[in-house]
């Protein structure tokens, strides 16, 4: 897939490089002398996304290093990535990072806390379900570039990791995995890793995390089997789509599903 479409990467730096200014289809295919149907096509095969879904989920990224990085507003960082509406952004960011402006900015404070607490874990068993009524995704999951840390994991009903999965978890280390009473439907699968001694701004913005995503979805159909899915962690590549869920917010639930578990 890599070597797929190579001029999509081109058309991927172009957006990188102007993401806070108005960028339409027909712009970003004539940027690549493509029409907008085949650039359409070529760029869906190469990224998993439509190439306008791309550049909106790369606004959210921005906004998100903005949130951390600058003391602009809330209502300035909208208007900074396009968003007319303070309401609408909220909305957005909200949906697809799983907590409010405000609250991804003020979530620094709570990484460290969230670190020490897995790391103090000796038990990674959550609550069971008393019965399987539907499928289970199981797999294994490796890594090229062994790291000392722990992995985040989950089903995703798109292909990119925005939203909270329909079915995730924490992984205290490569090996086997299991999602179970998974419903009938389509899901993708991805993963990213954290080092222990990864820094909290590195954990907000995971732009160099190991990672790893199915282009290719899993469809989950009443009784049958799903595959064994084999899976291995990468260094993100360019075509590889941001990951805008808030990654101290899973860490934070899966905290509590553990509690859960232990009382």
């Amino acid at each position: 897939m890599a070597n797929t479409y190579p001029e999509i990467e081109e058309a991927i730096l172009y957006i990188q490089r102007n993401i806070c200014e108005p960028l339409s289809l027909s712009q970003l295919a004539n940027h690549v002398s493509y029409s907008p149907y085949h650039f359409t096509r070529i760029f869906k095969a190469r990224t998993g996304l439509s190439p306008l879904y791309y550049v909106s989920s790369m606004r959210l990224q921005k906004a998100k290093d903005l949130l951390l990085n600058t003391d602009l507003t809330v209502r300035d960082i909208g208007l900074e990535i396009g968003q007319q509406s303070l309401g609408t952004f909220t909305t957005r960011f909200t949906e697809k990072v799983g907590i409010t402006p405000s609250q991804f900015r003020k979530s620094y404070m709570q990484v460290d806390h969230y670190i020490h607490s897995l790391q103090k874990l000796s038990n990674w068993q959550e609550n069971s379900f008393p019965f399987y009524q539907y499928a289970t995704v199981e797999g294994t999951i490796q890594t090229a570039h062994p790291f000392n840390g722990f992995i985040l994991i989950g089903l995703f009903s798109k292909p990119i990791p925005e939203e909270f999965p329909l079915y995730g978890t924490l992984l205290s280390s490569t090996g086997n995995f299991s999602f179970m009473n998974v419903r009938p439907g389509t899901y993708y699968l991805m993963a990213t890793s954290v080092s222990w001694e990864m820094p909290s701004m590195d954990i907000l913005l995971p732009h160099t995390t190991l990672r790893t995503r199915s282009k290719a979805p899993i469809v989950v159909q009443s009784n049958s089997i799903v595959p064994h899915q084999d899976i291995t962690l990468y260094p993100p590549k360019l075509d590889d789509p941001p990951i805008l869920v808030s990654l101290p917010s899973l860490m934070n639930r899966f905290l509590n599903r553990v509690r859960e578990h232990s009382n």
